[in-house]
Formats: C-alpha cells, structure tokens, sequence
C-alpha cells in the first residue's frame, strides 16, 4: 500500500495591506506639519525652497506645496530703484540741485566782486566806486561827479571807460538780470531839459546803461533803467556830504536763486539791503 503524503495546513498571513494607505498619510502629516512650520516662520524665502523641494519629492512636480498659490509673487524689481541705489549713480534731489546751484550762483558773484574791487583799487577809485554783495544781489554803486557834470546826464569822456570796463565784467557772466538805477539827492532840480528830479535819475540812468550794452556780448533784454529821484536816499539829505551820497547810479546784478525763507521786494532790489 502507498503511504499517503500528508500536507501540513498553512498558516493564515496578516492582512498588511493598510500600511500602504498609513504611510501615505503619515506622509501627509509630515508635510502638512512641515507647511504650518514653514508658513510662520518669517524668511519667505527659505519657505520657497523647502516647499519647492518637497512638491518635487512628493508630486513630482508643482501641487499642494506650490509656493506661488499660497503666497502673492513679489513685484518685479524697479529700475529706477536699482539706478538710486547704485553707488555709480547718485541720486540728487531738487533741492540738492538748487543748492548746488546757489552754491554756485554765490562762487561767481563772489569773483566778479573781486574783479570790480581790484578794478577800483588799481585805478584809485575807492572814494568814488563801491560794491555789495548780499542776499538778493551784487550792487555797483557809483557817485554822480564820476559820471556826469552837475544837474546833466551826459557821461563824462573818462567815465566812459568805467563803464566799458564795467560792461567787459560783465559778459563773463551773461546770464544775469541787470538793473541800470539812477537817484538824486531831494534838492529840487528845473531846467530847461529836466523839469524834476525824477527826469534827470532816469536819463542817467539810461545813458549810462547805453554805454554799457555798447558790448555787442551783453543781451539788452537782460537790462532795464530805472530812475528814482530822491526817493532811495541811503544817506542824509540834511548835510552836503549825505546829499553827495544820495547822487547815484547803481548798477545791480540781480541774483537768479535767492533763499526762499528771505523775502526781497524792490527796495531791497534796487537799494541793495
């Protein structure tokens, strides 16, 4: 008789199959709890990295880690940003501008002035010529008996070359408003050719500013003659020595860039305060 092969019964196996679906979500948690860690922290930056790595690792590719979906993209760098910040580039504002243009404004007045005076000095003329400079000018002041005989405004033959010199100054510095200013003492004046002191203070003036644009290089335009009379004294009328002071012409270079907190009207323009 054959012996029969007994077969022993297999052991029943474990069912593992839900270790698949835990890992997965173990997984999950593992990036969500990553994502919450990422989100409040305060480098953005290291959140973009680390969220790009994992939606590699885990999608293959952009998903629930996609860092532009959870927070807004940063605005494009601006190039006017970039060129005030580059060290090659400086930026000046308007104000800086205007300041520098004062700055340099005041170097050139400041070298004419030098000019006139040396100019004066060297022709031995201090008691007749002076200069100012301040705020809102610079102001050539000249006596009357320099320039004209008594009560005329006919220019004297030698003071024509003053004011040739003058004008040769000048056109170093073409872009300047020129102010032509001619003042009398209060004594009062009636000739036959000017009825009022008024008339005589403007004739001088003009005759002396005619001289000066005689300098092809000036530009008209930029001159205007005034006259005032007695009515700008910068001395006393009551004695002869302020009388002969108040007998005037002045020729005044206007400043283009004042300081804005002073205020300047005409008397200060043209008295030179």
């Amino acid at each position: 008789m054959s012996k029969k092969t007994r077969h022993e019964p297999h052991e029943e196996h474990a069912d593992e199959s839900w270790l698949l679906p835990y890992a997965d979500l173990l997984t999950l948690l593992l990036a969500l709890f990553l994502v919450l860690y990422a989100m409040s922290a305060t480098d953005a930056r290291k959140f973009q990295e680390m969220s790009e790595a994992f939606s590699v690792a885990l999608t293959g590719g952009t998903g629930v880690l996609d860092y532009s979906k959870t927070l807004p993209s940063e605005d494009p760098p601006n190039v006017n940003d970039h060129k005030a910040s580059s060290p090659n580039v400086p930026a000046t504002t308007p104000d800086q501008r205007r300041a520098e243009l004062m700055r340099q404004e005041q170097e050139d007045l400041e070298k004419l002035k030098k000019q006139l005076d040396n100019y004066i000095k060297n022709n031995g003329l201090t008691s007749e010529l002076s200069t100012k400079l301040n705020h809102s000018q610079l102001v050539i002041t000249i006596r009357d008996n320099a320039l004209f005989p008594s009560g005329e405004a006919v220019v004297k033959p030698e003071a024509r070359k003053l004011a040739k010199a003058i004008s040769q100054m000048l056109h170093k510095f073409p872009d300047y408003e020129i102010i032509v200013s001619g003042h009398t003492d209060n004594v009062p004046i009636a000739n036959s050719r000017y009825p009022s002191n008024w008339d005589l203070s403007s004739d001088r003036a003009l005759q002396f500013m005619k001289i000066l644009l005689t300098n092809s290089a000036l530009d008209p335009k930029r001159f205007m003659p005034i006259g005032y009379g007695e009515y700008h004294p910068i001395a006393d009328n009551k004695t002869e020595a302020g009388r002969a002071k108040n007998r005037r012409v002045e020729v005044s270079i206007i400043r283009k860039y004042q300081d804005s907190t002073t205020f300047t009207n005409v008397e200060d323009v043209t008295n030179g305060n």
